[in-house]
């Protein structure tokens, strides 16, 4: 994973040691094609956790009125790693939150009232509920969510990770999927992988990762191949359908988050049993 940090100090420290997955020996055939994006993408809606990066979301659907939601990892959790297999649904938790404007400034503290959902299981989200509506966030704060597509994103498109941790915005295309990635105990289903360009690090785990041609978040940052070890904690592996393995050192992944929209339905109640609902059930 793109370990959560145990606080700012420790992550001022890892970030200059072996933390830093190290550049790809070769660039990868996007690298050179991230093209001036057609939006704004800034830290506007960007959270900083105490040990990573998140975003308030909202569903394509969502409504002013709707409790707003935060998005991070399952590795994140203040609780600790979700075993393989476990699913947190509706865990009460008074986590805070602190909110960014578009030039990374802290503006407000914002409080959880729950858990909605968490896991490492096919996917590594986590999902907190909060204590304010998106209206009263806008109102107060100026800051709208960031809206989820509804669709997978797309080879070659330009992204754009962004860290409220470290205040960084990381710049590359999506190079393609992997099958199946394993790290350690837990084992994800078509996830994202990085062009070299997006070297993250220790504290970006559960960073947005924004499409930048719609502005829309199409995945959530969770891990990176450090050292060229071969499935294991901290060194993912990819595994395709015919069980090959390929380790790809110093390459770094996202989780895909169109998956969540057919599980939210109205007031940001996470429903597993909605129609198109895939999310692992507890």
């Amino acid at each position: 994973m793109n370990k959560p940090l145990a606080g700012a100090v420790l992550g001022l420290l890892l970030a200059g040691t072996a933390t830093v997955p190290a550049a790809a020996s070769a660039p990868a055939p996007y690298d050179r094609a991230v093209a001036t994006p057609a939006v704004a993408v800034n830290f506007a809606g960007t959270v900083a956790l105490s040990n990573c990066s998140g975003s308030v979301v909202r569903m394509p659907n969502s409504q002013a009125g709707d409790p707003a939601l935060v998005l991070s990892n399952g590795h994140c959790l203040e609780t600790g790693f979700p075993a393989a297999g476990e699913v947190v649904k509706d865990q009460p938790s008074s986590r805070s939150f602190s909110l960014l404007n578009s030039a990374g400034s802290k503006v407000a503290t914002l409080r959880a009232s729950k858990v909605s959902y968490a896991t490492m299981t096919d996917t590594d989200i986590s999902i907190y509920q909060l204590t304010k509506s998106y209206a009263q966030i806008q109102s107060q704060y100026g800051i709208s969510a960031l809206t989820l597509n509804d669709t997978r994103p797309a080879q070659g498109s330009g992204i754009k990770v962004v860290s409220g941790y470290w205040k960084r915005i990381y710049s590359c295309n999506v190079d393609g999927f992997a099958y199946r990635l394993k790290e350690g105990e837990w084992t994800w289903k078509d996830s994202v992988r990085y062009t070299s360009a997006c070297n993250t690090i220790g504290g970006t785990s559960g960073s947005p990762v924004v499409d930048t041609t719609t502005g829309k978040v199409v995945a959530v940052n969770n891990t990176g191949n450090e050292d060229g070890a071969r499935c294991t904690d901290n060194n993912p592996c990819e595994v395709d359908a015919n069980g090959n393995v390929t380790v790809r050192r110093g390459i770094n992944y996202a989780q895909e988050t169109y998956i969540i929209v057919p599980c939210v339905g109205p007031g940001s109640v996470i429903d597993l049993n909605r129609p198109g609902c895939t999310l692992p059930k507890p």
